[in-house]
């Protein structure tokens, strides 16, 4: 009877990498982790499955229905969808064992049912460092989170992204203003602008709130220049209104920081038209992309919320986040030839290759390397030499270790680079 084989296949929106290419996902994880240590942020965990009540209470509109949901007897669980919101509710929870301003990173992965699209995927690495208050926190530390990208960005050896940087204040202010009823409508509307265009954007933006309401919200929106020149213009249109007000300052502060921090004035630029989707976000939003390749989207986004914690505690944590999304931004440099040129340590320092009889010999060199501080291993199967030293060249060894019987009995080793093709004779 013929054995039915099943065909090995994943589920579409899904991302599987082989070795070399994970390799060198984890050296970028590295390097980014490294990056947030250093500038003090504390590494957290938080599960991928949380209660529903807990993971959706603040949600809302295209966010709820891309949450994967399910039930396991009585209780309601979902999917965590990104690491902001676990981390509110982490933070409520342990609120009392906690030192503010808390500065966290975490890396992990996410959960959305969006309809599949190619670099758009259902399950996802996110990088986020977020901060995090009590009752207050100060505007630099907007600022604080996309320099840290720009430094992350930087230690990968990435070039040309640049943060697009807007205030959610500024279009809730402008909209009180014109007395219009239907804001969060609007404000999804301006979220997927640059997906749909300038037209089809206009035409359902009018269809909402009126030719002339239209047009003078194109206008704000097309505003463009250096970050002084859009204050100086947004300042002119005399709005009164506090959000408006509120938001040109905290724009202005946000993009005068981030200078002293040491972005470059080419890294970042001010574009009324990002809203960012999510309702959480209060003020400050970004979204970053690369220069040239714009057509493939945000890689990274983030922004302040005022109190997302509300639905877990009477506190009042206002906080301020950044988020990379890992696995699209891999997508992303693979497409445009990054990740063929991406330098990194390949494999192991030594590979030591056993010839007849050797393998206790073999063992006590790979303990002396690796208490050097050397990454070492054995070839242990029963190959020819050509076999073996073709597998090492495989998986990109730097050095092999040849020992044979006249090795052992000379307590030598013999090593080959295999980039420069030398050969030497060492005692050990």
């Amino acid at each position: 009877m013929k054995k039915n084989i099943i065909k090995p296949s994943i589920l579409p929106g899904f991302m599987e990498l082989l070795p070399r290419e994970q390799q060198i996902f984890n050296d970028i994880v590295s390097k980014i982790s490294k990056v947030y240590e250093d500038n003090g942020c504390l590494a957290i965990d938080t599960p991928i499955i949380e209660k529903a009540e807990v993971l959706l209470a603040k949600t809302g509109g295209e966010t709820e229905k891309q949450v994967y949901s399910f039930e396991k007897g009585k209780n309601k669980l979902a999917l965590r969808f990104d690491l902001t919101v676990p981390f509110a509710r982490y933070v409520a929870q342990y609120y009392n064992d906690m030192v503010f301003p808390f500065r966290r990173y975490q890396i992990g992965k996410v959960y959305r049912g969006e309809r599949n699209q190619r670099g758009r995927y259902r399950e996802f690495y996110q990088c986020d460092v977020d901060v995090i208050g009590k009752e207050k926190l100060s505007i630099e530390n907007d600022a604080w989170v996309i320099s840290l990208a720009s430094k992350a960005f930087k230690a990968i050896g990435l070039e040309k992204y640049r943060f697009q940087i807007s205030n959610r204040k500024i279009l809730k202010g402008l909209l009180e203003e014109l007395e219009v009823e239907n804001v969060n409508e609007v404000m999804i509307l301006i979220d997927k602008y640059e997906k749909i265009g300038k037209d089809i954007f206009s035409r359902e933006l009018e269809a909402i709130i009126g030719f002339e309401k239209c047009k003078y919200i194109n206008e704000i929106l097309d505003i463009s220049g250096s970050s002084k020149n859009i204050k100086e213009q947004l300042l002119s249109l005399r709005i009164k209104n506090k959000y408006f007000i509120e938001g040109v300052d905290e724009l202005s502060k946000v993009c005068s920081i981030l200078s002293i921090l040491g972005v470059e004035e080419n890294e970042f630029k001010i574009n009324l038209k990002i809203i960012r989707g999510l309702d959480y976000y209060t003020g400050t939003v970004f979204e970053t992309i690369l220069e040239g390749n714009e057509s493939l989207g945000s890689i990274c986004s983030g922004g302040r919320y005022d109190n997302l914690a509300e639905n877990y505690t009477n506190n009042i944590l206002p906080g301020v986040g950044i988020s990379i999304g890992l696995t699209r931004l891999f997508f992303v440099l693979k497409e445009i030839g990054f990740i063929d040129n991406y330098k990194f340590k390949k494999s192991i320092d030594y590979l030591i290759l056993p010839i007849g009889d050797t393998i206790e010999y073999c063992c006590k060199v790979m303990k002396d390397l690796q208490g050097k501080g050397y990454a070492a291993s054995i070839y242990f199967e029963d190959e020819s030499l050509k076999k073996k030293m073709n597998y090492a060249n495989k998986i990109g060894v730097e050095n092999i270790v040849i020992i044979g019987e006249e090795e052992v009995a000379l307590n030598k080793v013999k090593i080959k680079s295999m980039t420069l093709g030398s050969e030497s004779i060492m005692s050990i």
